[in-house]
């Protein structure tokens, strides 16, 4: 069985996402796949690669005794847009892994939240470290938290 997943997510976002309903969908694709990540209810709204946008709307299971959402609910978040929006950009046959995560918090964050990672396409699936930021945004457009997450990607073996 492959350990790759770039494919499998760029087969099933061209698919639904252009449908009524189809980021949702495949949002609950990815919750499915991945619980944790999925136990806050982010909807991917772009993934390209290079590019990967998602939204987390601000709703009492991911708050705090501040009535903000969770320092790890963001970092939930910023998990998932750097990973969602890597290894959508990797060569088939590839496979990553998180192995560190870095958070700055700079404000509460409430309201609708807008997570953005950009990335640089990697030209093959050599083993190597891929540092990857994040940028999580309030409806005003300002900068509630930023992320840097390691990714060690390399070749899958079980292909």
């Amino acid at each position: 069985m492959s350990s790759s997943i770039g494919p499998v997510l760029r087969k099933n976002w061209d698919i639904l996402s252009p449908l009524p309903l189809g980021k949702w969908l495949f949002s609950r694709l990815v919750g499915y796949m991945t619980p944790y990540s999925g136990s806050i209810g982010a909807r991917v709204e772009l993934l390209r690669p290079g590019h990967g946008v998602i939204t987390l709307r601000d709703k009492r299971k991911v708050r705090n005794h501040l009535n903000s959402v969770h320092a790890m609910a963001l970092m939930n978040l910023a998990e998932l847009v750097t990973g969602l929006t890597l290894m959508n950009s990797l060569k088939d046959n590839t496979r990553g892994i998180l192995t560190a995560m870095q958070m700055q918090y700079h404000k509460k964050a409430r309201g609708l939240l807008t997570a953005h990672c950009f990335c640089e396409i990697p030209e093959d699936n050599a083993e190597k470290e891929i540092i990857l930021s994040g940028e999580i945004k309030n409806e005003g457009g300002e900068i509630v938290a930023t992320a840097r997450a390691s990714w060690l990607i390399g070749p899958d073996r079980n292909h």
